[in-house]
């Protein structure tokens, strides 16, 4: 009988469910991310099932292929193989037999020509993917289990990795809105599935910094939320097409968007009024608008303390203290450097003592409560942290906090966490004489290097 392997088990149940974040992820939701890390890192298509997954976890599986551990590690967060328990058995050897050089000889002669084929081709189906005539509950199920993989992939791991399975995901839920027989009954859950689905796509694309890919992705998302009456939905395109409107320096289109979103307020959640109030904060603090968006902050503060989690929707669970911490801290850490481009004083001299004090708190908490599940989102609170702390404190101390910034930043592929490192690094430079600081610039250039 067969030794479980008790090591990936247990890192599969610390992993957090994509579906459910307060569970942990079950034996098809890791076979599911699997393949999704094989088709973005080694362009084909993975076969892995929850089937296989109980197979390796049981034992009877010891040593799955090269880009099956490599995918496993990567997903699981561990360094080597045998920290999930991958073990070679003792009868196999290193040595080439004449068996396997006959083999090999055998299999080249079997395929003939398509040996010859690169491997990008053989990656493409031959055969095109159709959608179905007519859309089923499993159809919505689906899109909606594919949405919350590929969300949940876009927190831990960052935007740039998947975007082309995502990509080709959202293609064929498209397909199922133009070309596949809709009961009237599904129209509206329909829509508001792809909806959320061009909505992971879209933040992955800026994230990724594909900001023309995003904008067309989010206005699909938008129209799938109007076709649904989908006023959840609508409410978080519209906070997410802002948040990319001020990082690209639009803060005015931003906050237009923000206000858009807040019409009929009344039917949103506290969790979703507190999250556009947060983007609204942001808003007013890029336009340099201080006591607006100070209070815009207190408002944000007000809709949190009424969230009732029972009452939330699933997508919203993100929303939790750390995430209202992160998105109030950074609206207030822009009002901090707005104070210095506005008075043309460096960082350090003057600036409002409440908004600083606010602001290194909020991200402090942000930084405490984020777990691995959301490791980009601690990784740019970090980086934020560190930046505010190398300004204005004890330079030192700013560099132990970057240290684990950079840390987390470097488990995540993210253009906007490397452009925080970048300012982090620009804010450091006059202390560059001192050890910890010099080290913290060394990491950070090897960092963006990587």
């Amino acid at each position: 009988m067969s030794e479980p392997n008790l090591r990936l088990q247990q890192a599969r149940e610390r992993l957090p469910s994509p579906a459910d974040p307060g569970e942990h992820a079950s034996r098809q939701e890791l076979a599911d991310l699997v393949n999704a890390w094989l088709f973005e890192n080694r362009q084909r298509q993975g076969g892995l099932s929850q089937e296989y997954v109980g197979k390796l976890e049981r034992g009877e599986v010891r040593w799955p292929n090269r880009d099956y551990r490599e995918a496993f590690r990567t997903i699981l967060g561990a360094e080597h193989d045998r920290d999930l328990g991958f073990t070679r058995s003792r009868r196999t050897s290193s040595v080439v037999t004449v068996t396997d050089v006959d083999r090999k000889g055998f299999i080249r002669t079997a395929l003939g020509a398509a040996a010859a084929v690169p491997l990008a081709d053989l990656a493409m189906p031959a055969q095109a993917i159709t959608a179905p005539p007519v859309v089923q509950p499993s159809d919505i199920a689906e899109l909606r289990t594919i949405a919350n993989v590929f969300t949940t992939w876009d927190h831990t791991y960052g935007g740039c990795l998947v975007r082309e399975a995502v990509a080709g995901q959202l293609r064929f839920a498209v397909g199922l809105l133009k070309q596949s027989r809709c009961p009237t009954k599904l129209h509206d859950p329909l829509y508001s599935a792809v909806g959320w689905l061009a909505h992971a796509a879209a933040f992955m694309a800026f994230d990724a910094y594909a900001h023309e890919d995003a904008r067309r992705m989010f206005t699909l998302a938008l129209t799938c939320a109007e076709q649904a009456n989908d006023w959840h939905l609508r409410a978080k395109v519209l906070s997410s097409m802002a948040r990319q409107a001020i990082w690209c320096g639009d803060a005015d289109n931003g906050l237009t968007l923000v206000e858009f979103a807040m019409v009929r307020a009344d039917r949103l959640t506290p969790a979703e009024r507190a999250m556009l109030r947060s983007a609204q904060a942001r808003a007013f603090a890029k336009l340099g608008r201080a006591q607006e968006a100070w209070r815009a902050v207190e408002e944000a503060d007000a809709e949190f303390g009424r969230i009732r989690p029972s009452e939330e929707k699933p997508w919203m669970r993100y929303y939790d203290a750390a995430q209202h911490s992160g998105d109030t801290g950074h609206a207030l850490f822009d009002l901090v450097v707005d104070e210095w481009a506005t008075h043309g004083t460096s960082p350090g001299e003057a600036v409002n003592e409440t908004y600083l004090g606010e602001a290194s708190t909020r991200l402090a908490s942000a930084v405490a409560g984020h777990s691995a599940a959301y490791v980009r989102s601690r990784a740019i609170s970090g980086i934020k942290l560190a930046s505010l702390t190398m300004a204005t404190g004890d330079p030192e101390e700013a560099a132990s906090i970057g240290g684990r910034a950079v840390t987390d930043a470097g488990t995540v592929r993210s253009r906007r966490a490397q452009d925080d490192m970048k300012d982090l690094a620009r804010l450091a430079l006059p202390h560059r004489n001192r050890t910890p600081v010099a080290v913290l610039r060394h990491r950070i250039r090897e960092a963006l290097h990587a």
